[in-house]
């Protein structure tokens, strides 16, 4: 009964749902984290799902899982498990590696027969053992059968009974937690709004799992999960895509812009596309075009016409946009290009998540064909990152990239609804600034070198602009070598003033440490959460994380010389580390290079960033 169950408080704790893509992981993870969310507990989740649409059922390939982590001070989805949800044998064998000592394993019995366990390719009937699993608290229930048990009296399906499964697994998780469910009765009511049978099955079949997990006789451990202190105020759930979407509207509505997206489906930046398509209330314009290259033009095309114009993608379509990119950098035109990045080359991994693109962020154009590269930090960073790309692109009149990848486009975290005013305001250098008497559209201002930019239509101010160089003076076209050279100068030298507009970089720790540890993007929480780990063990480490990658905070060759021992942290093979040796003469530093299409483990960081203090 409940009396035997021992109830830990602990200040965090991470769980794992994972199963087929068809078992609904992704949903159970999703409901459960902002279930949490609601309750004031602070979270970071990872969606993990394999490339296949649909692998075969129960093999090893086809494993999807959504790991949450939950509890106070959270910065990343967490290293090891203590909750594992398998729903059936494959879930087990590919997570096992992941449990720490004395974690529940709640696992659906009625999917461990022979036949499930082949298919998982066991050698053995005791898939405990077999997986040297002997430390931990497993607790099998039937739940596909206690689920058609629950629904018995539903006229529904066989099949549609069996997909409710998922929410007697959930059921089992919240009663492990003691969370009630108020919170996801609600949610499901509001999914299934336009299908009442279906969420009646669900909150029922939820509701039968918890109740299970409460008159059970098994004694492994529940949790009572530490609120966290946070800030009041209003929050949501927010996954990066969404974040970075949001960021987007908000930029627009501060500038006094119509919002325009003209993009074109790839995996995992299309979210983006779907948010802003369902915005229509807010203005938004957003169209699916037939490619990638479609897309972009598009998008320079609403730019020319006065929009925030926008274009989202990943690593493969980024490269089809070069072309259209280095039109804009010549155009001289604003623009937010959205990167994504996934695992590569050409279609790579595309669930899985990479920080590879940077270099092509950078140099992947032809020409000299400098612009403004940001990236974002966390899911709920996106929306800075979007609203900081666009305030660039507006007020400097530029492309600007802005580099975010698989891991914090698809993971979530509570995110508190921002005050905009207090938010930087957003100036367009729009013709209306141009105090002289005669404008033609090579005039710039003489401090930034930012053109005018005049909006198509806007009397007076007729103009063509395109691919071809162009005279510094009067603007037509030129292939005079002196000019050119000039040209390709203030061009370099209009993206190099913006370090003056960007906030400096900033230093987590003491100046004089003995380690500095430099990241950039989606690995901030890892990086974050190593550097503080280190430090509450003894150690005098310092952590400075880049958004600004080009051009870097001015006061980026101050920081890093300061610093004995650096290292240069990035899910790649050195691209940030590249560019700083590039831009910073004298610099040193040791890179530590991970390309596993997994997120950093904040263990093996630990471990490596000791190791350098030792050296």
């Amino acid at each position: 009964m409940l009396q035997k169950v021992n109830v830990q408080n602990v200040k965090d704790i991470v769980i794992l749902f994972s199963g087929d893509s068809g078992d609904g992981m992704q949903l159970s993870g999703t409901i459960f984290s902002n279930i949490s969310a609601i309750l004031g507990d602070e979270i970071a989740t990872f969606p993990d799902y394999p490339a296949e649409i649909r692998a075969p059922q129960g093999s090893l390939s086809g494993v999807s899982g959504f790991q949450v982590h939950i509890g106070s001070d959270i910065y990343t989805p967490g290293d090891k498990v203590d909750v594992l949800v398998a729903m059936n044998p494959a879930a087990l064998k590919v997570n096992a590696h992941r449990l720490k000592k004395n974690s529940v394993i709640l696992a659906d019995s009625d999917s461990f027969e022979q036949k499930d366990l082949e298919k998982a390719l066991y050698k053995t009937n005791d898939p405990l053992a077999e997986l040297g699993l002997t430390d931990v608290q497993p607790l099998f229930v039937p739940i596909t059968s206690m689920t058609k048990k629950s629904l018995e009296n539903f006229e529904m399906s066989a099949k549609d009974k069996d997909r409710c499964k998922n929410m007697f697994a959930l059921g089992l998780v919240c009663w492990l937690f003691n969370k009630t469910l108020d919170a996801a009765n609600e949610i499901l009511s509001d999914k299934f709004s336009k299908k009442p049978l279906l969420a009646q099955a669900n909150i029922k079949v939820m509701a039968d799992g918890f109740n299970y997990g409460q008159n059970t006789d098994a004694t492994v451990s529940t949790y009572r999960i530490e609120t966290a202190n946070t800030e009041k105020g209003f929050y949501t759930d927010v996954n990066g895509n969404t974040a970075t979407a949001y960021g987007l509207i908000a930029a627009a509505e501060k500038a006094g812009k119509e919002l325009f997206l003209g993009s074109y489906p790839i995996t995992p930046a299309t979210d983006i596309l779907q948010e802003l398509v369902k915005r229509k209330d807010l203005g938004v314009k957003a169209i699916q075009m037939e490619d990638e290259i479609a897309g972009i033009c598009t998008a320079i095309g609403a730019s020319f016409a006065g929009s925030l114009a926008a274009t989202s993608t990943s690593g493969p379509g980024l490269a089809l946009k070069s072309e259209a990119i280095g039109l804009a950098v010549m155009a001289e035109l604003p623009l937010v290009i959205i990167d994504v990045q996934r695992g590569g080359p050409s279609t790579g991994l595309p669930t899985k998540s990479e920080q590879t693109d940077l270099r092509q962020a950078l140099y992947g154009r032809n020409g000299e064909s400098p612009l403004v590269v940001i990236a974002a930090s966390s899911a709920t960073n996106c929306f800075d990152a979007a609203y900081w790309a666009s305030k660039i692109a507006l007020e400097h009149i530029t492309p600007v990239i802005l580099l975010t990848d698989g891991f914090i486009a698809n993971g979530s975290s509570a995110w508190k609804i921002p005050n905009m005013d207090e938010y930087p305001a957003i100036v367009p250098h729009n013709v209306s600034q141009y105090e002289g008497e005669s404008w033609t559209m090579a005039q710039r201002d003489k401090t930034t070198n930012v053109r005018y930019w005049a909006e198509a239509g806007t009397e007076g101010y007729t103009h063509r602009i395109g691919g071809l160089e162009r005279d510094f003076v009067t603007g037509s076209i030129s292939t005079d070598p002196v000019n050119h050279q000039k040209m390709v100068n203030v061009r370099q030298e209009k993206i190099d003033y913006i370090s003056n507009c960007i906030p400096d970089l900033e230093v987590m720790g003491d100046e004089n440490a003995d380690l500095l540890i430099v990241g950039w993007g989606g690995t901030y929480g890892h990086l974050r959460e190593a550097t503080e780990k280190m430090n509450v063990n003894g150690n005098n480490v310092a952590f400075a994380h880049f958004q600004f990658i080009n051009p870097l905070p001015k006061n980026t060759k101050e920081v890093l010389l300061k610093y004995k021992k650096v290292v240069v942290a990035e899910q790649n093979n050195g691209h940030l580390a590249g560019h700083l040796l590039d831009k910073i003469d004298g610099l040193k530093l040791t890179k530590y290079n991970k390309v596993e299409g997994q997120p950093f483990c904040v263990e093996d960081l630990v471990e490596y960033f000791t190791e350098q203090l030792k050296n």
